[in-house]
């Protein structure tokens, strides 16, 4: 399998306006035009019938601040446990969906679902982004997210992990490096 990956929190809720929080680590974005993401969620899971019901979740990113809540809401059913309650994390109208977005979260992507796949043990549900909601507290001036700042969590085989410092941009390796008057090697030439 392919690891690491985020862990998210994602929110979702009935018609009735009941609402719960689960832990997701199969969540991605497949398309960027229109923006569009997945999650992957077993049908026994409580939260499964709500996305089923409405077709809308909001995915919420995760910070090293919520590791213990992003566990909690992962090994905890809805079913018996008030996870807004017992985590302390305040539920917030979205802009887009009637689902809550979770307020100490970073970054909240609102989705609505536009297919569902029954895959085997999960079923993926594909869906649009059709609002982002980010925290200003992340943003520089030039409107650019922090990703630093934000200590995102990632997730690979049963452990959380934070993410380390960036190693480069994009392109990084293929840009033309200032000349200092000194000789280039390529990798793994030796010096003279």
């Amino acid at each position: 399998m392919l690891y690491p990956v985020p862990a998210v929190m994602v929110t979702v809720a009935d018609r009735e306006g009941n609402s719960n929080i689960l832990t997701i680590a199969w969540a991605g974005t497949i398309c960027s035009s229109p923006p569009m993401v997945s999650i992957s969620v077993r049908p026994e899971r409580y939260s499964y019938e709500m996305i089923k019901e409405t077709g809308e979740f909001v995915i919420n990113l995760t910070t090293e601040k919520l590791a213990w809540a992003t566990d909690f809401c992962g090994v905890r059913s809805g079913r018996d446990t008030d996870k807004w309650k017992e985590t302390g994390l305040t539920p917030e109208k979205a802009q887009a969906v009637s689902v809550p977005l979770i307020k100490e979260s970073p970054v909240n992507l609102e989705c609505r679902v536009i297919k569902a796949e029954q895959l085997g043990s999960h079923d993926m549900f594909l869906a649009e982004v059709v609002a982002v909601d980010v925290d200003e507290a992340y943003m520089n001036e030039a409107g650019t997210f922090l990703l630093s700042s934000a200590k995102p969590l990632a997730y690979s085989h049963g452990r959380y992990y934070g993410l380390g410092e960036c190693l480069g941009t994009f392109g990084y390796s293929v840009r033309k490096k200032k000349e200092t008057g000194g000789r280039k090697r390529r990798a793994g030439q030796k010096r003279k």
